[in-house]
């Protein structure tokens, strides 16, 4: 009060009490501002559904990004995974590690799953829960998304190096959270899955929970460790922020199916084919052109076997080598390629990949034999159609002339006469007399001159 009246006496006096007033009104609205409680917490939700692959795993990463940069107080993830590539786990499981914001994951909705890597990625979190009717476990390096063992497929030793690094990659994780590290070796080494309740039970997650509401208001108030230090969760009744992936990280994750990987080299066949039997369309040429670049994209976040992708191309050559020899062995051996590149697309021996054994994530053969007869059988008939029209007779240009009938426009003899036949004035001659208007036949053209025969009427 002292300093707002020498203020006063200070400041002329037209304006010294507006300022005073003004000035009075910016200590109590700041006052009001301090006492004013804060506003509802944000959380930041990400999802991830399907394979853990390099577009999704990106994904998941930037959202721990955008939620530190935020300054949310935690970031929900809501998983139903059967599981994808090991090192695109691993850089999940890493952010996650790393983060500054707490990090819950929440297995849902009912019938959802945490198999084989989403198992790595819930251990990674700090607080998790699942809905019920949920599963996670199934851990176990299955080969090849085929259900084969390590043991059968690549043998003893392989096997056991592959099942000792992850089961110490699924111990350490669950031992920094507090977790079952010995579930955790178990679900790797026996491959053994439970449901929400038992998982709850054997402390693999903290809580069974039906929804994400219910989840945060669960969480609310429990303390957390992160990479900035002890946090305390405020989330009861949090505005939950949806941050949604970018256009590359869903064309790469949606890219990632092997029956699509397969499809796109099929299109590339079929455009590359066309456009070689019609140059100059450019259309099918440049669809192929994409096709293929999506399909080379799209291989690169699968186990993709490099000696399918080299069958896949050799049956695509032996199809346009077919449009030019008409053989038929060739497109049939094409096909046959095909088929093969289709089957063995997916590699049944990837230590790099852990799905759940019930995910069908292989070319599955109702889409590998039907799209490669379709194809097959398309460039065997261009061949076929190609073979037929080099068979008939050439009917553009000078060789298409002999046979074919016109009129007489003046006299014709063998020093010379005017013709027209086939919509054109020719220069003609003729060995015997030929009147005007007379209808004559081209026996034989050379060069510019044609010798023709008058038509007995």
């Amino acid at each position: 009060m002292n300093l707002l009246s020498s203020f006063l006496r200070r400041t002329p006096r037209p304006w010294g009490r507006p300022l005073a007033l003004l000035l009075v009104a910016l200590c109590l609205g700041g006052s009001v501002l301090a006492a004013a409680p804060p506003g509802r917490p944000v959380v930041s939700r990400c999802t991830l559904e399907g394979m853990v692959d390099a577009g999704s795993s990106a994904y998941l990463i930037e959202c721990v990004q955008r939620a530190e940069e935020a300054g949310h107080a935690a970031l929900l993830v809501r998983l139903d995974t059967p599981g994808g590539s090991l090192e695109s786990t691993r850089a999940v499981v890493r952010a996650f590690l790393a983060s500054r914001v707490p990090v819950l994951v929440w297995v849902g909705p009912s019938g959802a799953r945490a198999g084989s890597a989403g198992v790595f990625i819930t251990l990674a979190s700090h607080l998790a829960a699942m809905a019920p009717g949920t599963n996670i476990g199934a851990a176990h390096p299955v080969v090849g998304l085929s259900g084969q063992d390590p043991e059968q497929a690549g043998g003893k030793e392989m096997a056991r190096k592959v099942e000792n690094d992850t089961a110490a990659f699924a111990e350490s994780i669950a031992r920094q959270r507090g977790r079952n590290a010995e579930w955790a070796a178990t679900a790797v080494r026996e491959s053994i899955s439970v449901p929400a309740d038992r998982a709850q039970e054997l402390h693999v997650v903290e809580q069974v929970a039906a929804s994400e509401e219910a989840f945060l208001a669960w969480a609310d108030g429990r303390p957390v460790e992160t990479a900035d230090g002890p946090k305390q969760l405020t989330t009861r009744e949090a505005q939950v922020v949806e941050l949604s992936p970018s256009l590359s990280q869903r064309l790469l994750h949606g890219l990632a199916q092997p029956a699509l990987v397969y499809l796109l080299f099929m299109v590339a066949a079929i455009g590359l084919v066309v456009e070689l039997t019609h140059p100059g369309v450019f259309a099918p040429g440049l669809v192929g052109l994409v096709a293929l670049v999506l399909a080379l994209l799209a291989s690169s976040a699968l186990p993709v076997r490099t000696g399918a992708v080299v069958l896949l191309f050799v049956g695509i050559g032996l199809l346009i080598a077919e449009l030019f020899v008409t053989s038929g062995l060739l497109g049939a051996c094409g096909a046959l390629l095909l088929v093969l590149g289709g089957v063995l697309l997916v590699d049944r021996f990837d230590p790099d990949w852990f799905v759940d054994p019930s995910a069908r994530v292989f070319v599955p053969l109702p889409i590998v034999l039907p799209t490669a007869l379709v194809v097959g059988g398309f460039a065997v008939f261009l061949a076929f159609r190609s073979a037929q029209t080099r068979r008939l007779p050439q009917l553009a240009g000078d060789a298409g002339l002999p046979g074919e009938q016109g009129s007489a426009l003046s006299p014709v003899s063998s020093e010379g006469g005017e013709v027209f036949v086939h919509g054109e004035h020719w220069r003609a001659v003729s060995a015997s007399p030929i009147p005007r208007g007379a209808p004559v036949v081209v026996r034989r053209v050379e060069g510019l001159t044609l010798y023709v025969d008058e038509v007995k009427t």
